[in-house]
């Protein structure tokens, strides 16, 4: 609020606002000081005046980070991998900076940083380092019309990153199959295989896997319902015999007498899953395959079979056939088999 009062023959302004430094003016008429004080009360609205640098000297980036991992992740879907993320961020010098002194160059430098043979840490791509700073964004957003953190701007606002579409289409290769189910019987955590198989059965998501519980799964109309997907919409996908010879058999390893409908039908966490799916594919040695591929995998071979751009999407999901058609690739065998059937 401003407050104008008269000393000797002069009008003296003060406006205080929470986050922004004081300010103050002397005027010889009174008309003056109070169109300055509207003048500076509009900025103050609209964020257009500098932000106190006291209260920002006083915060470090680390701070905020851990307040955003602490506080809003626990709330998120897919909170804990990004939990990962901003712990390893966490490590990086950027964070000992004070929001006084960040800038949007300094995100710049963390970004050719990441994005070279840093030492210790390996390069990783520009879409990778897009999503590690997408939380980091989104934090910024919420300090500001959340917490009261008097930053002018977001400092991720401006900050440019080309992305190449380097979008992935590995499929199974001929016998890769049978090598990552062969090195499966190795695997101590009984789950992981079954988790897996379910996978190439439904073209199912990692966290919609996780996240099934018996109330989900009705074997009498060979159906699963997928409550809450990426996109938050909820699905309801057929099951095939070996989908529902995965479920048995998951159920056969529960200790209940009577299984709980909110229990979770693979109970495992989703890092656990990520290290004991890299040891798997390790032991397979299969080059480059991620867990996501099996999706892919299995969304390719829907359309292999016949289905339909609809059916598929309705077991897969995808709301548009851009996003569909990134997972659909064909086996060329195939395609060099049919093309020679119809000569």
């Amino acid at each position: 609020m401003a407050s104008i009062r008269k000393h000797r023959d002069k009008y003296q302004v003060q406006i205080r606002r929470q986050g922004y430094p004081a300010l103050s003016k002397s005027f010889n008429k009174l008309s003056d000081a109070k169109e300055w004080a509207r003048l500076m009360e509009t900025k103050a609205d609209r964020k257009e005046l500098g932000p106190d640098r006291k209260v920002l000297a006083t915060l470090t980036l680390a701070s905020l980070v851990q307040r955003y991992r602490d506080e809003i992740l626990p709330r998120n879907k897919g909170g804990q991998v990004e939990t990962i993320m901003l712990d390893a961020f966490l490590r990086h010098p950027i964070c000992k900076k004070t929001l006084a002194d960040l800038s949007t160059s300094d995100f710049t430098g963390y970004r050719d940083d990441r994005m070279s043979d840093g030492e210790g840490e390996k390069a990783i791509t520009a879409k990778s380092v897009k999503r590690l700073l997408s939380p980091i964004q989104h934090m910024f957003s919420v300090a500001m019309e959340e917490w009261g953190v008097p930053l002018k701007e977001n400092p991720l606002a401006n900050f440019k990153l080309r992305v190449v579409d380097n979008k992935r289409q590995r499929r199974l290769l001929e016998g890769e199959r049978d090598k990552l189910l062969q090195a499966g019987k190795k695997t101590q955590n009984p789950l992981v295989m079954l988790i897996v198989r379910l996978a190439l059965e439904t073209a199912m998501r990692r966290g919609e896997i996780l996240a099934l519980r018996w109330r989900d799964i009705d074997l009498e109309r060979r159906s699963v319902t997928i409550r809450e997907a990426k996109n938050g919409h909820s699905r309801t996908i057929p099951l095939t015999s070996a989908a529902i010879i995965v479920i048995g058999e998951a159920k056969g390893r529960t200790t209940e007498n009577k299984i709980a409908e909110n229990a979770l039908v693979f109970p495992m966490a989703p890092n656990a899953l990520l290290l004991s799916w890299n040891r798997l594919v390790g032991r397979a040695k299969l080059d480059d395959l991620h867990f996501h591929d099996l999706r892919h995998e299995a969304i390719s071979r829907l359309f292999e079979l016949g289905l339909t751009v609809p059916e598929v999407a309705s077991i897969s999901g995808h709301r548009t056939l851009g996003q569909l058609m990134r997972y659909a690739h064909a086996n060329h065998s195939s395609i060099r088999a049919k093309l020679i059937a119809a000569e």
